[in-house]
């Protein structure tokens, strides 16, 4: 298809349904190479509604103008660019988007936009939440993370000095928008980074698809466009269902945290922003599998398959050598999984299988490090 066909009719690849018993919302994953190119697809999901999108200094050099070319003239459309990294998901930049949307009076029936990775979307998304209690968003997600992972679930909010999104809100999207184009001019570090939350995926729900990505790992370093294509849509697949189960994070939606219980002490303790999340998320991967084993839950062979993955694409494979198991119990206990004072792990019970547990000893840390 071509990017610059505005006729063609574009299927979403996956469709996330959410429980019925508890809301009818449910919306659509749109992933294409080019897709940003098509000119009806985000009028047709907007109508005559105005817009205040959210981006950051780097992705607007790159993706601004053809998203404004996209929505059309004839509609008020507010653009917040905010400053690019992990270190400004904050308050301030939370209070910048609301500001902006009401210094231009925009109405609850205002749309606003994601354009960027996992920080803008979770900022954009929670000021959507907040904003006049409550107004629709769209995500735009422009880096392999955010296309598998953070776009997906309604997962909102920003960080706080004491812990990583620790402030935020569920607020679901009313569409995702993944550009596979957009992966190009994305740098090999942040790249790598998304290939954690992908890997991630097959270690605790899909068994064939682990070995999948380890057959197509080669592939998948040169961004083969089919194999990403493909990749993507099953980790949105994956998550879409999970999320459909279970909204709130008040059952099965915890295995989505794999990684993320000592990955998120990682990110606080060498201040946010100087691992990425995904880099953090990897160790933390590798934490969480290598206790596994330790308990019999999965076999060696399933680590080994982890680490080799992992260091295809230059991903950590061990924390950081200056944390402390004292250090990864501190900054454990800020988590906002943590309930009635104990930390909820994440682990394999089998390969494509995983369940919480609040029993790691400090020793089983400690072996990790």
């Amino acid at each position: 298809m071509s990017a610059t066909s505005s006729a063609v009719v574009i299927d979403p690849a996956v469709n996330v349904r959410l429980d019925p018993d508890r809301t009818d919302r449910s919306y659509p994953i749109y992933i294409e190479s080019g897709l940003l190119g098509y000119s009806e697809l985000l009028p047709g999901l907007l109508h005559d509604r105005s817009v205040c999108l959210v981006t950051n200094d780097t992705v607007a050099e790159l993706y601004l103008e053809q998203v404004l070319n996209a929505l059309g003239d004839g509609r008020k459309v507010t653009v917040v660019t905010l400053p690019d990294g992990e270190q400004f998901k904050t308050m301030n930049a939370f209070e910048q988007v609301l500001t902006a949307a009401l210094e231009e009076k925009h109405e609850r029936s205002t749309v606003f936009i994601a354009l960027g990775g996992g920080v803008v979307g979770d900022i954009t998304g929670f000021s959507a939440a907040s904003f006049l209690r409550g107004a629709d968003f769209i995500q735009i997600p422009t880096t392999l993370l955010a296309q598998v992972d953070s776009s997906v679930g309604g997962k909102t909010g920003i960080n706080h000095p004491m812990g990583k999104n620790l402030i935020g809100a569920f607020h679901q999207p009313i569409a995702v928008l993944c550009d596979t184009q957009s992966l190009e001019t994305l740098p090999d570090r942040e790249f790598a980074a998304g290939l954690a939350e992908v890997i991630k995926c097959g270690l605790i729900a899909d068994k064939a698809f682990f070995y999948d990505l380890l057959d197509n790992a080669k592939a998948l370093k040169k961004r083969d466009p089919d194999v990403l294509g493909r990749v993507i849509a099953r980790c949105c697949a994956i998550k879409a269902d999970i999320v459909s189960r279970d909204e709130r994070e008040g059952g099965v939606r915890a295995i989505l945290n794999l990684g993320h219980t000592f990955g998120h002490a990682i990110e606080k303790e060498q201040g946010f922003g100087k691992w990425l999340h995904g880099e953090a998320v990897a160790a933390g991967l590798v934490m969480a599998t290598r206790i596994s084993v330790s308990r019999g839950l999965v076999s060696a062979d399933t680590l080994d398959d982890l680490l080799v993955f992992l260091e295809t694409f230059d991903l950590p494979c061990a924390p950081p050598s200056d944390m402390t198991v004292e250090a990864f119990l501190t900054a454990m206990q800020g988590d906002k999984k943590v309930q009635s004072g104990r930390v909820r792990y994440i682990l394999l019970s089998a390969l494509g299988e995983a369940t919480t547990v609040e029993d790691v000893s400090e020793s089983e840390i400690g072996a990790c490090l």
